[in-house]
């Protein structure tokens, strides 16, 4: 008998505190609907779909991969191996073969759903030449050698911050927030303005000079700074007056999540990006970002490398983090990350990104279209469906496996899947693989 090459995974919920409650939550819902067993407790945050990870009380996330620190369970009662990852390694040549020997036999990427309710901390994640530095040196806080590019795709309206605002922007909130002015400090502040005038690498070094005044200062005088800032915004907010222009709103929300956290003052560094459903923004190496609220398909590459400073109660690392970051100010439109539509396909869209390590796919089909296919790609993918019921059946495949909502489908290198609607509404499913 053929070794089946297309199956189900199931999913593990992970309940980070930054996550939605309940039934408020993408991810919760996705669960739901996949499996009608899976009852939704209310009073608990449901962060990550992972599709693919054991649960954690110390890792709360919903992945799609074969991460180390677990690994997605298999729904095939004929594949004797219980998890992706075992099946993978004595299944090589499912990953394609320029996938199998670019990343040594692994599946690169990992591939989520996250439901945003508390923002996630000011972060960067290293390139591979810091990335291997880093792990050598504290290992505890960075377990592996490996770069950490992420993407994330809008499911519904989705807020975060990423990059840096232009100069002209923060020099505008210098002059606007005088609590925001008196951490930066006089000089760094008169360099920053200066070098509007002046070349890329004199703002990027004005840039980095403020940065870090923000973020090195001490925290007996951020808490002071930002209570005199919550309450005159609050004051003004009581008296009917908008206070947009020095992103109030956004200050009070990230003050009551995180009260007398230097991360509060970053919104007035860094682009702030609204994304509409189908959306994205991409994060390479050494771009300051943090996911402030919404849902979103997130695909990146296979590590936990993460450098923080604010917004967080985990280990944080200033110095590193002010170190190696792009100071690189751009508009928040550069931010953005559009796909590219299929010329092949009507119905596809791709969001290549720069990296080796993962490419996503995003599905939308017509409820009016009876049956699609889903190409043969030579790389490993996994496919999540977001909406919609169908059937999928494969060359491979002996039987059809029902796919509704939630659903999670390991799809092997050079296998092709019939997806046959059994609902007539259309269907929306991302697909992350490696394109090389």
């Amino acid at each position: 008998m053929a070794v089946p090459r297309v199956f189900p995974l199931s999913c593990a919920v992970q309940h980070y505190a930054w996550g939605k409650m309940g039934s408020n939550s993408e991810v919760a819902r996705l669960l739901a609907s996949s499996d009608p067993l899976a009852g939704i407790s209310e009073d608990k945050p449901y962060a990550e779909v992972r599709p693919g990870l054991f649960f954690s009380p110390l890792d709360q996330q919903l992945w799609m991969g074969t991460h180390p620190r677990g690994d997605a369970k298999i729904l095939d009662n004929r594949i004797s191996q219980k998890t992706l990852g075992q099946w993978i390694a004595e299944n090589q040549d499912c990953l394609g073969s320029k996938v199998k020997d670019t990343f040594n036999g692994k599946l690169p990427f990992l591939f989520k759903v996250l439901s945003v309710e508390t923002a996630l901390s000011i972060q960067a994640h290293p390139n591979k030449e810091l990335a291997e530095k880093l792990h050598l040196q504290a290992p505890q806080h960075y377990p592996d050698a490996n770069h950490k590019p992420e993407m994330a795709i809008a499911l519904t309206s989705f807020q975060g911050l990423c990059g840096f605002r232009p100069i002209e922007e923060i020099v505008t909130f210098l002059m606007k927030v005088p609590e925001f002015h008196f951490l930066i400090g006089d000089n760094a502040a008169t360099q920053l303005k200066q070098s509007l005038s002046r070349d890329s690498q004199a703002v990027a070094s004005a840039l980095q000079s403020c940065f870090s005044h923000l973020m090195k200062s001490e925290k007996k005088v951020v808490v002071e700074q930002l209570n005199l800032l919550v309450k005159r915004i609050s004051q003004q907010v009581a008296a009917g007056n908008n206070m947009e222009d020095v992103c109030g709103g956004l200050l009070l929300q990230l003050h009551q999540q995180y009260p007398g956290d230097i991360g509060c003052f970053a919104i007035y560094f860094l682009n702030l990006l609204t994304l509409k459903p189908g959306e994205a923004m991409f994060l390479e190496a050494n771009v300051p970002h943090a996911y402030l609220n919404g849902d979103c398909v997130e695909c990146m590459a296979c590590s936990d490398n993460t450098v923080r400073a604010g917004l967080t109660p985990k280990f944080i690392d200033v110095p590193t983090l002010c170190e190696m970051l792009s100071y690189t100010p751009s508009p928040s439109k550069d931010r953005l990350f559009p796909p590219t539509r299929s010329q092949e396909d009507p119905y596809l869209s791709i969001y290549d990104p720069p990296v080796p390590d993962f490419t996503v796919m995003k599905m939308e089909v017509p409820g009016s279209v009876p049956e699609y296919e889903v190409v043969a790609l030579d790389s490993a993918s996994i496919l999540l469906m977001v909406q919609g019921t169908v059937t999928a059946s494969s060359p491979t495949a002996q039987v059809a496996v029902p796919l509704q909502r939630g659903g999670v489908l390991f799809v092997g290198a050079n296998e092709s899947v019939s997806l046959k609607l059994t609902v007539p509404e259309d269907l929306l499913m991302f697909r992350a693989c490696c394109l090389l």
